[in-house]
């Protein structure tokens, strides 16, 4: 069994290319906070101690019950106490690996509009799917596509998997998503960017929640 699981509202992106020391002292403060879970981008610096972060970020997060997952850097399940890895695409050895890691880690991967990405996910029993790019970000540049929405609604028919949605999502714009069924939110430089991570933090989870609220009551 899994001794974590992913939940549900924020699910928090870090940069480990940003300065180490103002990574960790913000991450300190957002782990009171209830987040998702923790994703460490797959952009580390060249020379960087990788595994001697991971340990560090796991050791902020998992006395808070918060699980921990890396981009694409599976090999890493085999080094650390890492819960789980998000690929950016389709893995054709996921079970081989799935096998090495001897443990049952959780495992997410980014969509874009083809929804056999949905299918092999639904397929392979991850754990859930994230939706990038939702809204024009700079953030996910070139790597993920502008989604359509209708993608996301259909994507809720073929597949009962937790979806969260990611990509240029501002306090601002979330009412946009309202039309939209989904988990939670995956949020990098709006929250770690800010001057004051913990009140953008309970900006975007007012948000998330009085639009969900709005749904109940519609």
């Amino acid at each position: 069994m899994k001794t974590k699981k992913m939940g549900s509202g924020i699910y928090l992106v870090v940069d480990p290319s940003m300065n180490k020391e103002l990574l960790l002292q913000k991450l300190r403060q957002l782990v009171q906070e209830e987040i998702a879970a923790v994703q460490i981008w797959d952009h580390f610096l060249p020379g960087e101690n990788i595994t001697g972060l991971v340990n560090e970020i796991l050791d902020l997060c998992h006395p808070h019950n918060i699980p921990v997952l890396v981009n694409n850097r599976w090999e890493l399940l085999k080094q650390t106490a890492l819960d789980g890895v998000h690929f950016d695409s389709k893995q054709d050895r996921i079970r081989e690996w799935r096998n090495e890691w001897n443990r049952d880690c959780m495992i997410g991967i980014t969509c874009g509009n083809d929804l056999s990405t949905v299918l092999w996910a639904d397929a392979n029993g991850l754990d859930y799917i994230s939706f990038c790019s939702v809204f024009p970000s700079a953030t996910a540049g070139d790597s993920c596509e502008l989604v359509r929405f209708e993608t996301i609604r259909e994507a809720r028919k073929i597949t009962s998997l937790p979806v969260f949605l990611a990509g240029g999502i501002r306090p601002g714009n979330i009412d946009a998503l309202h039309e939209l069924e989904y988990s939670g939110i995956a949020v990098i430089s709006g929250i770690m960017n800010a001057d004051k991570p913990v009140e953008m933090f309970k900006m975007y989870q007012e948000k998330i929640n009085t639009v969900a609220n709005e749904n109940r009551n519609h």
